[in-house]
């Protein structure tokens, strides 16, 4: 079973370069972010028609998560818990069915910025209640895979440039350290399973402006965390990077797992 996560920066600004990237990508499930449309406004029959099922949880204009499954899906639940008045949409969670089941978790992390402010507390706030629902998660010692665009840059080794975003919120001290103890629960980094101890990258966000992609000058945000049992499974682990050289490309690439299940 292969899954994957794609901030798709507006599924109907991107509908051709992510349409190209599922032809050409053998992901069994595939956790979009920054779908930027409502339930109702996306694309839904288009990918049915490719042969996906479809479970949204949008909102107009922003933010935004979605599943496409080539699998079958169990328990679909929207919503990150912990604040009923959150109207953000960023959370979205399912079962998929493949030769056994795994709990899928997609998420978009806020960004947080201007940091400090209004927006970076929300941001640590969401981080908390991620942590709560992640130890849940891990409680049900079952496959879990939490995986998006997590808007945080775990260490120096993960942005070409550090110095660049010391007082950004994607790295500040607090959102690490957030992630910290989110990992530190007994969650494995999908990315870092082949290479921990690498010295660069690798990457999976390079900004459209001042010629970042032309000079690799990316940050890693995308994450997949996973529980143990899920990390029992892993078979490869990979990461898109040509999806950002395609036409009209999003600004982050798609980050995946296979795994024996």
């Amino acid at each position: 079973m292969k899954i994957a996560s794609f901030n798709i920066n507006g599924v109907k600004a991107r509908i051709e370069a992510l349409t190209a990237w599922l032809s050409e990508s053998d992901a069994d499930l595939v956790v979009l972010q920054e779908i930027k449309s409502v339930d109702e406004g996306f694309p839904r029959s288009h990918f049915e028609d490719l042969g996906w099922t479809v479970e949204t949880h949008g909102q107009k204009g922003f933010n935004g998560v979605a599943i496409l499954s080539k699998l079958p899906l169990e328990d679909v639940t929207r919503g990150l818990p912990g604040d009923d008045g959150d109207e953000q949409a960023r959370y979205i969670e399912a079962t998929v069915i493949g030769a056994r089941a795994v709990r899928i978790a997609g998420l978009y992390l806020p960004n947080g910025n201007p940091a400090p402010g209004p927006k970076y507390d929300y941001k640590l706030a969401w981080m908390a209640r991620l942590r709560a629902r992640a130890a849940e998660l891990l409680a049900a010692e079952i496959p879990v895979v939490m995986l998006g665009d997590y808007n945080v840059i775990p260490e120096a080794r993960d942005a070409a440039r550090p110095e660049l975003w010391v007082d950004d919120a994607l790295f500040r001290p607090e959102s690490r350290a957030a992630l910290r103890r989110i990992a530190h629960q007994g969650w494995s980094d999908a990315l870092r399973l082949a290479d921990p101890f690498g010295t660069r990258g690798p990457f999976t966000f390079w900004d459209y402006q001042a010629g970042a992609w032309q000079k690799d000058n990316g940050i890693r945000i995308d994450h997949l965390l996973l529980s143990p049992e899920a990390s029992d499974l892993v078979e490869e682990t990979g990461i898109d990077r040509q999806a950002r050289a395609g036409d009209k490309p999003s600004d982050h690439v798609p980050v995946w797992v296979r795994l024996a299940a």
